[in-house]
């Protein structure tokens, strides 16, 4: 298949981001926004250095095809840096509280709602077909999200919030300006750190000191922060949105699986039907998205000159 690679990005992807709960389960003592401080701060000095050190070509190439761009191109490079930088900061937060103070399936439900809502910003923003086959199932998972709601309302509001955060930034991310995807993500990163350091001094609690907790956000930082969203961008240049928001259920499968059964949350009828429902609708989705065998490249920018 001409798309493998991009395929095999996503799905390694998903498939790191799927056992995140093992990492992030054991820094639960902690407060939820000093973990993202400290996510966000190694994760941003890492992305420094190697760029500083090994790309700083690239810096320079990449500075001069800016110059090159179209006021509309510029504009939709920066909404892609710092839109972007902005949606992630505010999903790594959202997952990270939910997971550690709500629970394990709240936080993996917010990704098997995240492909159906990721479709259907992509319709809306980015105009990519659907089939009535799709639509059929965007009605499934709605109807599904009514059944939780009847019973777990406040879960159901988590999942949508962290789903809706991650959704807005695959579809941000879609169009191809020509950027290098490993420094669009440092330019995300370092302005997702810059944007929480003046919240530090006055948010943050007191600094840990055990060895164990920065072992952790290490792990965190370069295993299940740079590692997934570089593929993640990686795979967005030839997949669409709506592909990549589908195969983001890989995450939710994985994350369910350790809550059931290295966490040992229970589940109700009412939990299993709704995530049942989601997962057909996530199905039939899937089975009707054309996407999935159709080869695709990156949506090119209108005004650029070789679109």
């Amino acid at each position: 298949m001409k798309n493998t690679s991009y395929y095999l990005a996503a799905v390694a992807a998903f498939t790191i981001w799927g056992f995140f709960s093992l990492v992030l389960k054991p820094l639960s003592a902690y407060p939820s926004l000093d973990i993202l401080f400290y996510r966000v701060f190694f994760s941003a000095a890492l992305l420094f250095l190697v760029s500083w050190l090994l790309r700083r070509r690239t810096w320079r190439e990449q500075r001069r095809h800016f110059a090159t761009l179209s006021p509309a191109q510029k504009k939709g490079l920066l909404f892609q840096l710092f839109g972007g930088g902005l949606f992630l900061t505010a999903n790594w937060y959202f997952f990270i509280y939910v997971t550690n103070q709500v629970s394990i399936k709240a936080a993996a439900f917010a990704y098997i709602v995240c492909p159906v809502l990721t479709t259907v910003l992509a319709w809306l923003i980015l105009k990519e077909h659907l089939t009535r086959g799709q639509w059929v199932a965007v009605l499934l998972s709605g109807a599904g999200c009514g059944i939780l709601a009847f019973h777990h309302l406040s879960d159901l509001l988590y999942s949508l919030v962290i789903a809706f955060s991650y959704a807005i930034y695959l579809v941000s991310q879609r169009r191809d300006h020509g950027a290098d995807r490993f420094l669009l993500l440092s330019g995300q990163v370092l302005f997702s750190a810059l944007l929480l350091l003046p919240f530090y001094p006055a948010a943050h609690g007191p600094v840990p000191t055990a060895i164990r907790f920065y072992i952790l956000i290490t792990v965190i930082a370069v295993c299940l922060t740079i590692l997934p969203l570089w593929l993640n961008l990686y795979a967005l240049k030839g997949l669409r949105s709506s592909t990549v928001g589908i195969l983001l259920y890989i995450n939710p499968v994985l994350s369910f699986i350790l809550a059931l059964t290295v966490f040992g949350e229970n589940i109700d009828a009412v939990q299993l039907s709704a995530y049942g429902v989601i997962v057909a609708a996530v199905a039939l989705f899937n089975w009707f998205n054309p996407a999935m065998r159709t080869p695709v490249v990156s949506i090119p920018d209108s005004d650029h000159p070789n679109s």
